[in-house]
């Protein structure tokens, strides 16, 4: 579903927006069974926590980064609509994702309730521009339905937060309660947010409960000073490969991969990155060359990481 110009204004205003029907059927569907690739299911987790601890061990246990086993769950971070709302709130079209994870908890393995906090104390170095310049997108994809039992995300809207200085981005358990408004909502709704915005995490509220989302943060590319992650430093996670291939040039961009019309690419790195990512259509970058093409100065890797077209892993 396109956000609608009306709930952007609310980002901008308010400070946050709720979009339910966001994801179609289809697109939700094939998430949803894909996260048993990660997670274990709710009936097979409530059977025997204690098999599960993994889970356990503190609020952001259940979260894992981009990218993922199945083209179904990495897909959802390139949404079109996902996309276009990013363009259109952002008012860029060369944009970056910082950051992707998927988040999931199980009622009782922890206290998910959280402070009120703004979330630029770990998404940039500075504190945001209350006129909204230089803003960031970040959003909550949910994958399955959150009511008030299933500890939704609980914000303040910025009228109810401006005279609370920026700097204070932490604020003590308890307070605004009050302010706050639920973004409990069905599964294929989507959360969009300011970094200024004060919110916070709240904790079930019975038994037996389950919360799956995913969480997309755009910005406008050449901001140094914002940011999260450093896609390249993901390049050799089992996912990443498959999902560079089955993107389109525009959705590579936005992980920071070279865009058509580069002078990154030539005959030889044409050659290169076909040979690291098996099946992926380069004709848009340009026509590559010999295999065996010449390598840059500095740029000669081991044996065994360049028989597989891919960089070595980390030590």
């Amino acid at each position: 579903m396109r956000v609608s110009d009306s709930s952007l204004a609310q980002v901008r205003d308010r400070g946050f927006t709720v979009v339910e029907g966001f994801l179609d059927p289809g697109t939700l569907k094939a998430a949803q069974d894909a996260l048993w690739d990660i997670y274990p299911r709710p009936e097979d987790y409530f059977a025997d926590p204690r098999k599960h601890a993994r889970w356990a061990l503190t609020q952001f246990s259940g979260v894992k980064l981009y990218p993922y086993p199945s083209w179904a769950l990495n897909r959802v971070a390139v949404y079109p609509d996902l996309v276009d709302a990013a363009e259109r709130l952002l008012g860029a079209t060369d944009l970056e994702i910082y950051k992707v994870e998927l988040w999931a908890k199980y009622a009782g393995a922890i206290n998910y309730d959280q402070v009120h906090h703004r979330d630029f104390g770990n998404h940039s170095l500075v504190a945001p521009r209350s006129d909204g310049a230089h803003m960031q997108m970040t959003t909550i994809i949910l994958l399955s339905d959150v009511t008030e039992l299933d500890g939704p995300t609980k914000l303040i809207p910025l009228s109810e937060s401006r005279d609370i200085p920026l700097h204070r981005h932490h604020l003590r358990m308890g307070d605004l309660v009050d302010k706050e408004v639920s973004a409990a909502a069905p599964a294929g709704s989507l959360l969009i947010y300011r970094t200024d915005v004060i919110h916070r995490g709240s904790d079930f509220k019975a038994p037996g409960r389950s919360r799956f989302v995913m969480l997309v943060d755009f910005q406008e590319r050449g901001w140094r000073w914002n940011g999260k992650i450093h896609w390249g430093d993901h390049a050799n996670r089992p996912g990443l490969r498959e999902a560079m291939v089955a993107m389109t040039p525009r959705e590579r961009d936005l992980f920071g991969f070279p865009p058509t019309g580069s002078d990154y690419w030539n005959a030889q790195t044409l050659t290169d990155v076909a040979a690291r990512y098996p099946g992926i259509d380069l004709g848009p970058y340009g026509k590559p060359g010999k295999p065996g093409a010449r390598r840059g100065a500095g740029s000669r890797a081991p044996r065994a990481a360049r028989s597989k077209g891919e960089s070595p892993p980390d030590a």
